[in-house]
């Protein structure tokens, strides 16, 4: 073999293996290009060698018909029994409870209701007795208000493991819309002798209570709409009586007949129940309006805090009007500050209000009171149980503790012991 052709075939091979290496290289090189604009993994090396995910990496999901929450945040009410389900006040953000957060509360279930085939039967001491569609009702002038509902019996206790939610989570707050009903019953003609109204449901219970006419027309709503939306079924849908500052059981969801009479019905829910003991054996009865409250929401169970400083956090509300001042104690009430209430302050509505305090680490217990506009302070336990003679039951509202021991866990603190 010459050495012109030895020579030749030396080239050939060098071109070859580079071709080889170029094309290798150009694979590797796109493989890499296209994992790091597809891949939705980096690592971070400068804090450890965990893989994350990295967001800016990949393509976001589509836009959809109904929104969600995010799958790392799903608050969910607290279900404490058949009948009632509570809000979990510690895991809100603001004064607006999300409508499926909302508490519930009912006496045979949720009905399920058509709408087109549901009436709102109005009669008794009007002029025009009137049948209303849904459809009907949304003709007249409507009207938007904020305010809490609350069970009136909305308040537990007994152990140290209990959440905000868990002790009184059986209120909520919403923009409820709807028709004043006093613009309805303008319409109709209310006759001299009326003093009262039966409101009645259309659930299995036939939930049905007496509210006094002149409150009844002051503020009371027949709502369709919650926070923008329908009524969600375990609130009422497909209307509800609203009247704000009242306990929860005034005001019928599922509402089927408002008959308009001269004196209270005397129904169930107003003598055997929803009634509470108070001195000399007597019985209070239409205690209809839900006095001053508070409750700080964090630091609370199951929270666990550190040293150093700390907002205190919680929610206010008074069935007679605004509440003027909160004031929280974080020394078992040797002392007391006012915490700021954040504004709009609205009557008859939940307010938030905030403290920020310098935890040293020592044990203590912080405390809240509501005071309202008409001078009303929330008592203490022991208070209650000295005025009524009872020690729990319907309108109990009694300034609530948490207890923060060293290790920073929080926990209810003694109802008794306040």
């Amino acid at each position: 073999m010459s050495v012109e052709k030895e020579h030749f075939q030396q080239i050939q091979k060098l071109v070859r293996w580079l071709t080889v290496t170029v094309v290798v290289f150009l694979i590797v090189t796109v493989v890499f290009v296209v994992y790091q604009h597809t891949s939705d993994q980096v690592i971070e090396p400068n804090f450890d060698s965990k893989i994350i995910v990295d967001p800016s990496k990949v393509q976001g999901a589509p836009s959809s018909e109904l929104g969600h929450r995010s799958k790392f945040d799903s608050p969910k009410r607290i279900a404490t029994y058949a009948t009632a389900s509570r809000t979990p006040l510690e895991d809100l953000q603001g004064t607006i409870t999300p409508s499926d957060l909302h508490f519930e509360r009912h006496h045979a279930g949720i009905p399920e209701i058509d709408p087109a085939q549901h009436e709102l039967l109005i009669h008794g001491l009007v002029e025009k007795p009137i049948r209303l569609k849904l459809s009907d009702l949304k003709k007249y002038p409507s009207v938007s208000r904020i305010c809490f509902i609350e069970c009136s019996g909305n308040f537990r206790y007994g152990k140290r493991e209990m959440t905000p939610g868990e002790v009184c989570g059986l209120t909520s707050q919403s923009e409820w819309t709807g028709v004043l009903l006093s613009t309805i019953l303008r319409d109709l003609g209310v006759k001299p002798e009326a003093k009262w109204l039966l409101a009645e449901g259309a659930d299995g219970a036939l939930m049905a209570r007496s509210v006094p006419l002149q409150e009844a027309l002051t503020e009371a709503i027949i709502a369709y709409g919650q926070n923008g939306e329908a009524i969600r079924p375990a609130q009422g849908y497909p209307m509800r009586l609203v009247i704000p500052g009242f306990e929860g059981n005034t005001q019928i969801k599922w509402l089927r007949r408002i008959e308009v009479t001269d004196e209270p019905v005397m129904t169930r829910e107003e003598t055997s129940k929803y009634t509470e003991k108070v001195k000399d054996g007597k019985i209070r009865m239409m205690s209809f309006v839900m006095d001053a409250r508070s409750i700080v929401t964090y630091p609370a169970y199951p929270k666990k805090i550190e040293k150093g400083w700390q907002e205190l956090r919680g929610i206010a509300w008074s069935g007679r009007g605004k509440v003027t001042k909160v004031l929280v104690s974080v020394d078992n009430g040797k002392t007391w500050q006012e915490a700021h209430l954040q504004g709009p302050v609205l009557e008859k509505a939940h307010t938030a209000f905030k403290y920020m305090w310098n935890w040293d680490g020592k044990p203590t217990r912080v405390l809240s009171k509501a005071i309202d506009e008409t001078g009303y302070e929330q008592p203490t336990y022991n208070q209650l149980v000295e005025a009524r003679e009872s020690r729990g039951g319907y309108h109990f509202n009694p300034v609530v503790g948490w207890d923060i021991e060293k290790s920073g866990e929080v926990y209810l603190a003694d109802i008794k012991d306040i």
